[in-house]
């Protein structure tokens, strides 16, 4: 255990240095979440250890699991192993189904850096040596986010990072819905309070009429 901690560390701290210096921390935080259960499933280590499979296709599995929002009737892990084993499947073909917001650039290389350099089975240790240095290095922020209609995946990355700049802070999101705000949403973090819905506009402009 000890010494798979020592191998994650340098691993862990350039992940991390390159997430604070693009806002990213919540969204390495999140993928290597799901990429370290990935890693954990048996199946996946059979394939991880499987010497006739390349570092490339062993990067790119890893990275289409990973994107995988749900599987309702089977697991990611099965799924996506099962058609790798199928005639036919290659690389790009992985590459080109991995579109899930989580895999940015930055993530794609750094998987293949793993992959290359038979490190995948690091991930678990990576992830915890990552929210190690989270805990010790950022100051962590609440924000509670109330919006008429369920927020985007998008959205939600946009408005994570954007206060994530704000605040100097990583930044955990407490979403609720409300259809009475209409339009828009609320924001609260800490005594901060911003009103951008469109019943608090509303609101606002009846005040100014009425004035």
């Amino acid at each position: 255990m000890a010494e798979l901690t020592s191998l994650a560390r340098p691993y862990a701290r350039a992940a991390f240095e390159f997430a604070k210096e693009t806002n990213a921390v919540a969204e390495w935080e999140s993928f290597l979440a799901a990429a370290s259960q990935v890693v954990a499933d048996e199946d996946f280590t059979q394939f991880l250890h499987n010497p006739a499979i390349t570092f490339d296709k062993k990067s790119a599995t890893l990275l289409q699991i990973a994107s995988t929002e749900s599987a309702p009737t089977q697991s990611p892990v099965t799924q996506v192993l099962d058609s790798v084993r199928e005639a036919g499947i290659d690389v790009d073909a992985l590459l080109a189904k991995a579109q899930s917001p989580r895999i940015t650039t930055g993530i794609n290389n750094f998987v293949w850096q793993l992959a290359e350099n038979e490190r995948l089975a690091l991930l678990p240790a990576i992830y915890a040596q990552f929210n190690k240095l989270k805990t010790r290095e950022l100051k962590q922020v609440d924000a509670y986010v109330t919006s008429a209609y369920p927020l985007s995946q998008s959205e939600r990355a946009l408005l994570q990072q954007s206060l994530a700049k704000s605040e100097n802070a990583v930044v955990i999101l407490h979403e609720a819905i409300d259809s009475s705000l209409l339009g828009g949403a609320t924001i609260k973090v800490g005594d901060k309070f911003m009103d951008g819905s469109v019943r608090g506009k509303l609101t606002q402009l009846k005040t100014q009429l009425t004035a």
